[in-house]
């Protein structure tokens, strides 16, 4: 027998010496063996050496995880081995299972929603308190805080036609924003064919124009407004507007490169023929509507011929520093969704999970109407009665913020260069964000008008 003989030999009496076993050290299963998964360091695509361990970031953890013990090399890349939640035998099927679902910054956004909810709660109850106590008082007291600017409160806002316009356009958009959802979570779009969706943008926005069109009306008649034509003609252009001329400067841009991206001239009449045929006329429909409800502006409070002098306030009780801190805690309960949808819409990833997206805009909207309450609250609790605007803008703050993750998203995260890729990125998601604005600012004056309404109904008002 040879030497090389030899050696093989030897080592098969030395295997069946020490037996065969089956882990994840040879790699070497038998059917049904346990396979050993682990979990290794995370971190950005694009930063190879910005990584983290697996269960810093909240993913799905064991109650008692295990540290692999990593060889020099493993230590030296980084590497942080840690057992995985997954049972896994050898050549045996597994379907799919969800071990854990929960979103981590939702749930604490909402969370931190909940608390500022409960301590305006607790501060209204005192403030009711402490009124009533004074209503009761057979002594006269000055009145104090939001309770002494009760005739003001009510006083109609400048500018009444663009506010008016602004609350018009901002529910349409609110309506169409839920009739996509919804259309999207009982199946109708296919994920791979976005033209559906397109589609449907454009349908819905004209078909709901009516509700744009009846409530700007009615509101402005109700601010005592008396050229609702021109109100409704400001509500048709307010969004319209500014989409048309950026959608003809890039479509100029598109032709100028010969790019596929350019409408046809067929295209172009029929989008023109739906808003002339069917945007335009439901619009005035709902104006004419809105005009013929007769309703009038409920306010619990009667409205004094002169507005009382607004105190020397701290500067971050301006507009711009209200309305940072408005549009952040919002902007917190979406960005991590923000990442995905940008991905799919300028990429090439496929978003499907339509239930969840959904259920993060219901989280917008709530944490956007309880930021923007607060907000008006501790307004009107320094006596400062101008809320009207403040709440506008302090809600439709969240908007600025998604434009500036767009400047990020541009230039941090995608790869997109070039004159054509950049004006059409800027300039739809421009008119995005605008939309945003609009959108949350309307929902943002809504609920800060119950919350007025409510409160000042709750106490004695001479």
């Amino acid at each position: 027998m040879t030497r090389v003989g030899l050696r093989v030999l030897a080592v098969v009496v030395l295997a069946c010496a020490l037996g065969a076993r089956a882990d994840g050290s040879d790699h070497k299963y038998k059917e049904g063996d346990h396979v050993p998964l682990y979990a290794n360091k995370v971190g950005p695509f694009h930063n190879p050496s910005e990584t983290y361990r697996y269960y810093d970031l909240p993913f799905c953890a064991p109650e008692h995880p295990k540290d692999k013990r990593e060889a020099l090399g493993e230590v030296l890349n980084g590497d942080r081995l840690v057992d995985a939640p997954y049972e896994l035998n050898f050549k045996e099927d597994k379907n799919s299972k969800i071990l854990l679902r929960e979103d981590i910054d939702e749930r604490a956004v909402l969370l931190l929603t909940g608390f500022l909810a409960t301590i305006l709660m607790r501060v209204l109850k005192n403030d009711f308190i402490k009124y009533s106590h004074e209503d009761e008082s057979l002594e006269d007291q000055e009145e104090t805080g939001w309770k002494y600017i009760h005739g003001d409160v009510f006083r109609f806002p400048q500018q009444k036609s663009l506010f008016a316009a602004i609350i018009g356009s901002g529910t349409q958009l609110l309506a169409l924003a839920i009739f996509i959802f919804l259309l999207a979570i009982v199946g109708v779009f296919y994920p791979y064919n976005r033209g559906a969706l397109f589609t449907a943008l454009v349908v819905i926005y004209a078909l709901t124009s009516g509700i744009a069109g009846y409530t700007a009306t009615s509101f402005y008649l109700q601010l005592e407004g008396t050229n609702w034509v021109r109100n409704l003609i400001l509500t048709g252009c307010l969004f319209c507007g500014p989409l048309f001329l950026t959608f003809s400067f890039l479509n100029t841009v598109a032709i100028a490169y010969s790019a596929t991206a350019a409408l046809p001239f067929g295209t172009i009449i029929v989008i023109i023929l739906i808003w002339a045929l069917v945007t335009s006329p439901l619009l005035v429909l709902g104006g004419i509507a809105g005009k013929n409800s007769n309703t009038e502006f409920q306010a619990p409070c009667r409205t004094t011929k002169y507005p009382r002098e607004i105190p020397q306030l701290p500067w971050y009780r301006s507009t711009i520093p209200q309305m940072a801190m408005a549009g952040f805690l919002p902007f917190s309960a979406i960005y991590i969704e923000l990442y995905y949808i940008f991905a799919s819409i300028w990429g090439h990833k496929i978003y499907t999970i339509y239930s969840i997206l959904f259920i993060v805009f219901i989280i917008l909207i709530i944490v956007t109407a309880f930021v923007t309450v607060a907000l008006t609250y501790f307004q009107l609790a320094v006596e400062d009665h101008e809320w009207w605007w403040r709440s506008v803008l302090c809600g439709g703050s969240t908007g600025i913020f998604i434009f500036f993750y767009c400047i990020y998203y541009y230039h941090a995260r995608s790869d997109m260069s070039g004159f054509m890729q950049t004006s059409f990125f800027f300039g739809y998601m421009t008119c995005v964000c605008y939309g945003f604005f609009l959108m949350l600012g309307t929902v943002g004056f809504r609920a800060s008008l119950l919350f007025v309404r409510h409160i000042y109904r709750s106490i004695k008002c001479e």
